[in-house]
C-alpha cells in the first residue's frame, strides 16, 4: 500500500511557476512539491502579476515562450519593483537567448528538455545564494516624529503612547516586518485574509490620519500602485 505523499512544511519556500504548457505545469508541480517546496501555477504572465499582488512567492519559474506577454517581457515588468529570484524555462538553446533572459533579470536558465532533478537542484542553489543575511532583529522604528516599538506594537510621540486599534496595529507590525519593502494588501488584511481589499485601504487611510502630517500625501505609509503599501522608515 503505498504511502500518502508528505505536504510540504507551512514555512517551505513557496514557488510560483509560469507555463502555458498544462503538462508542463502539472509535471513541476507534482516534483517541486515532492521535494518539499510549496507550488502555486499560473498559466499567463497576466495570472501570474494576479497572483503576485496578493502573495509572496520565493523564486519564480518562467517559461519564456509565453502567448501574449513572453518571460522575457515579464521578467524585466517584474524588475521594476521586485527583486523575487526567477528561474527561466525555455526549448531555445541559443546563447543569445540566455543573455537576453540574463538581461532581462533571470538568475539562472535551463533550456527544455532538462532533468526534474536538475533543475531542483539550480532551484535550491538559487535559493541558497539569494537567502538574506539575518540581521539581528530591529526593536524598534522612528517613522518621522513617531517611534514603533515591534514587539509592544506600541507607536509613540515623545513620551505619549498613541492611540491605536488592533487592527492598526496589526498592520503596523506586518508593515514593520518588511520596512521600506512592498507589502501586498492581502497582506494586511488579517483574519486570515478574510478582509477585502478594498477595506485595507480604508483602514490604511484612518491610521495615516493618526501618523501623517499630511494624509493625502503620505511620507510613511506610502502607496504601491495595483499592489499594496510600503512603511517607509526615518534615518
Amino acid at each position: 500500500m503505498a504511502l500518502a505523499p508528505i505536504p510540504p512544511a507551512d514555512d517551505a519556500p513557496h514557488l510560483l511557476v509560469v507555463d502555458d504548457d498544462r503538462r508542463i505545469r502539472d509535471l513541476l508541480s507534482r516534483f517541486l512539491t515532492s521535494e518539499g517546496y510549496r507550488i502555486s501555477t499560473a498559466e499567463t504572465a497576466a495570472d501570474a502579476r494576479a497572483k503576485l499582488t496578493s502573495l509572496r512567492f520565493d523564486l519564480l519559474v518562467l517559461d519564456v515562450m509565453m502567448p501574449g506577454e513572453t518571460g522575457f517581457e515579464f521578467a524585466r515588468s517584474i524588475r521594476q519593483s521586485s527583486t523575487v529570484p526567477i528561474l527561466m524555462l525555455t526549448a531555445r538553446d541559443e546563447t543569445e537567448s540566455r543573455i537576453t533572459g540574463l538581461e532581462s533579470g533571470a538568475d539562472d536558465y535551463v533550456s527544455k528538455p532538462f532533468e526534474p532533478r536538475e533543475l531542483s537542484l539550480r532551484i535550491a542553489s538559487i535559493l541558497k545564494r539569494t537567502k538574506p543575511v539575518a540581521a539581528p532583529p530591529v526593536e524598534s522604528l522612528r517613522l518621522g516624529e513617531f517611534v514603533f516599538h515591534i514587539a509592544r506594537a506600541e507607536l509613540r510621540r515623545g513620551d505619549e503612547v498613541m492611540r491605536l486599534t488592533d487592527r492598526e496595529r496589526e498592520m503596523l507590525g506586518v508593515l514593520a516586518a518588511s520596512p521600506g519593502e512592498t507589502v501586498p494588501r492581502m497582506a494586511l488584511a488579517g483574519n486570515g485574509g478574510s478582509i477585502n481589499e478594498r477595506a485595507v485601504d480604508v483602514q490604511v487611510n484612518r491610521l495615516r490620519r493618526k501618523i501623517e502630517r499630511d494624509p493625502a500625501n503620505p511620507l510613511i505609509v506610502q502607496t504601491v500602485r495595483g499592489i499594496g503599501y510600503r512603511l517607509m522608515v526615518s534615518p
